[in-house]
Order: structure tokens, then C-alpha cells, then sequence
């Protein structure tokens, strides 16, 4: 939860600071997509080196980096390209808080309470973009924007002093290879694997919705807040507090959703949730002078049903390979899943632009066709799913 916290920091004071540094929507989601584009080279990366050295020793030594890069962003960023790279430097340094645990529960956890243990793994991060969210909110409410992410900038430093006394009776598993086996003959190997790919095409297309809803739904509630007539201060801070009540909600859809891949079925889960979440993609697009109250309702859901899905993705490209590949397995997702994440927020913003959105903060219009992009993205995800599940069924 606390290593997690990091990754919606800048969303939770992106109005601000698009405000303060005269920044468009293309730019604001241009900094955002910096973080996300080094945390999928981070994650590709450490996924070679969780295979190679073990899950345990990779998740503890690279959380040093974890702590130290988002002190960084919040002394140096002051503008727009020292936030890109600032923010850009922050993703590179994050990846081993997520693939190597990923990896540890997978070694860890028998096959039938996987899915749920996954949940609870994706639910903590949920938990830490919701405490982020909320101490950010706290903060600003009596200080200023780089207060606010300075004080999310100190969990990651308390995660990986806890992660130290957390593990030491943990074992470093390091899965032997097939003799002859390079680690990078895993790399064609995994490409190879239809099942593998066809999850991995499915995780993208979900991370493309999720990954944009994250990044724009502080400023969709802020814009709908100051449509209301709050001040832009207060209107930031109240949807801080708003959308980490919808962060919340992905805790419960974390836990439910790995829960019902081990009692239902690992694709039947996906399939649910990934439909449901497709459709709230194209409604609340439309909504921004809603009464507050129901904005929020729809995003609990929306968060609670993109959510829902994403540890049975883990969980079921984990069981497609052998033991010895699933560091790479999860680094080539990371490279395609979440270069969708890095292009999905850019996309949104440029969208948000096009439609007039820069010059009326509250047109229904703009935001509509802003969210509908994350949609059309998503769209391919349950597709993908269905033909997996055609292909285990066969």
C-alpha cells in the first residue's frame, strides 16, 4: 500500500500545477505518460533480473531507488520538462515494487487461493492510490501543492523500511532453468505462447482504460466541482477527497474480483467485469454537470469494475508459462501493457484539447469525447478473453 502510493501523486495535483505552470492538456498528460513510460521500462527490466537473481532479492534492493526519485520530483520539478523527466525518472525507479511481488505470491500461495491472494495485492495498491489521494487532500488544506506530494514522497521510504523486517524470514527463490536455457531465450519463448498473448493483449486493452482513468478523473471531478461554483483551489482538494473515496472502492474490486476467478473461473471474471467497466466508459464521459453525488457513484463503480479484473490478468499469465518465465512473462506485458498506459492518458488530453476542453473546463462535449477514447481502446480486451477461453474450452 505504501510502495503504491507514489503512483497517482501527480494526478492528485495535476489541476494545480496545470494551472501554476501554464500547462495544456497534451502536457499535463504528457507528464503523466513520462512516469508511466519509464515504469514499463522498469518493469520489463526487473522481470529479467526477478528470473535471474530471485523475486525477494530483486523487490529489496531496487526499493531504494523506489524512495529516492519522488524526493527528487518534489525539491527539483518546476516546469514542464523538469516534471517530465523528474516524473519520468520516478516510473524507471518503481518497477520492482510490482513485478517481483507479483512473483513472490505466485511462488508462495497455492494454486486455488492464488487469485484472491493477487487481489489482496492489487487491493493494497489500491489502498495506497487512495491514501494518496486523501493525505494530498489533507495537505491541501492548509498548504500548497508540492506540500501535499512531498508528504505522499515519504510513504515509499517507510514501505521499504517495513519491506526489510517484513521479509526476513521470506525465502529468494531462483527457478532453474532448462539446461543450455539462456534468460533471454525466455523472450521468443513467451511470444510464442498463444495463451500467454492473448492474455497479454487482454491486460492491455485494460490497462489502456484503467491507466486514463486514473490520470483524468481528479480533473474530470475538479472540473465538475468548479461548473458547481467552487474556487479552483477548493474545487481540487474536494475532488482529491472524491476520488479517493473511488479509490477505495478498487480495494473491494481487487479482493472480489481474484475471489471469484478461484471460485468461478479465471476468463468468466475477466469477461464480467471487463464488459462492465467498457460500458461505464462511454456513460460517464458525458456527465461533468451531474450533481456531484452522482458523478462520484458512477466512479466508485467504474473504479470497483476496472479494477475488478486486474489481478485474474496477473494470475492467469502467471499460470500460462512455466515457473522459469514468468519474470519475463510479466516484462513483455509490462513493455506492451503499460506502453498503452504511457500513450492512453496523452491521448485522452489531446482529445480533451481538440474538443475544446482548454477553453471550457465543464463542456460536456469535450469530456465525452475524452473518456470515449479510453473506451475505444478497451474495446478489444473482452475479445481477447472470449477467444482464450474458446482456446481452453477446445
Amino acid at each position: 500500500m505504501l510502495a503504491a502510493s507514489w503512483f497517482v501523486a501527480y494526478s492528485a495535483v495535476l489541476p494545480l500545477t496545470q494551472q501554476v505552470w501554464g500547462l495544456s492538456g497534451r502536457e499535463a498528460g504528457l507528464i503523466q505518460s513520462a512516469f508511466h513510460l519509464g515504469y514499463l521500462v522498469s518493469l520489463f527490466v526487473v522481470g529479467f533480473i526477478a528470473d535471474h537473481y530471485g523475486a525477494r532479492r530483486a523487490y529489496l534492493v531496487t526499493g531504494v531507488a523506489a524512495w529516492v526519485a519522488p524526493i527528487l520530483f518534489v525539491v527539483f520539478a518546476h516546469g514542464f520538462w523538469s516534471a517530465y523527466w523528474l516524473h519520468l525518472l520516478t516510473g524507471l525507479c518503481q518497477g520492482g515494487t510490482y513485478t517481483p511481488v507479483l512473483g513472490l505470491v505466485n511462488e508462495h500461495v497455492e494454486r486455488d487461493r492464488r487469485g484472491r491472494a493477487m487481489g489482496l495485492v492489487i487491493g493494497a495498491s489500491s489502498a495506497g492510490y487512495a491514501l494518496c489521494l486523501g493525505l494530498s487532500a489533507f495537505v491541501l488544506g492548509f498548504a500548497g501543492w508540492r506540500a501535499a506530494i512531498g508528504a505522499v514522497a515519504v510513504l515509499p521510504l517507510l514501505a521499504w523500511i517495513m519491506s526489510l523486517a517484513a521479509m526476513r524470514s521470506t525465502p529468494n527463490v531462483v527457478h532453474p532453468r532448462p539446461a543450455g536455457e539462456g534468460a533471454l531465450a525466455a523472450l521468443p519463448a513467451v511470444f510464442a505462447n498463444r495463451r500467454g498473448m492473448l492474455s497479454i493483449l487482454g491486460y492491455t486493452c485494460h490497462n489502456w482504460e484503467l491507466l486514463g482513468l486514473w490520470a483524468w478523473l481528479p480533473a474530470f471531478l475538479t472540473a465538475a466541482l468548479t461548473a458547481g461554483g467552487e474556487g479552483a483551489q477548493a474545487a481540487a482538494t474536494a475532488a482529491l477527497a472524491l476520488a479517493a473515496v473511488t479509490y477505495v472502492a478498487n480495494i473491494g474490486g481487487s479482493i472480489l474480483g481474484g475471489t471469484m476467478a478461484d471460485r468461478w473461473g479465471r476468463t468468466e471474471t475477466i469477461l464480467l467485469w471487463s464488459c462492465v467497466s467498457l460500458v461505464l466508459s462511454f456513460s460517464i464521459n458525458w456527465l461533468v454537470n451531474a450533481p456531484a453525488a452522482l458523478l462520484v457513484l458512477l466512479a466508485c463503480v467504474y473504479n470497483f469494475s476496472a479494477i475488478a479484473d486486474s489481478s485474474t490478468h496477473s494470475t492467469l499469465l502467471a499460470e500460462s508459462v512455466p515457473p522459469h518465465q514468468v519474470g519475463v512473462a510479466f516484462s513483455v506485458r509490462s513493455a506492451i501493457g503499460f506502453g498503452a498506459g504511457v500513450v492512453s492518458p496523452v491521448v485522452f488530453g489531446w482529445a480533451l484539447d481538440l474538443a475544446g476542453g482548454t477553453r471550457n473546463a465543464a463542456d460536456p462535449h469535450a469530456w465525452g469525447i475524452a473518456w470515449a477514447t479510453l473506451g475505444i481502446g478497451a474495446a478489444l480486451g473482452p475479445l481477447a478473453t472470449w477467444k482464450l477461453r474458446r482456446e481452453k474450452e477446445g
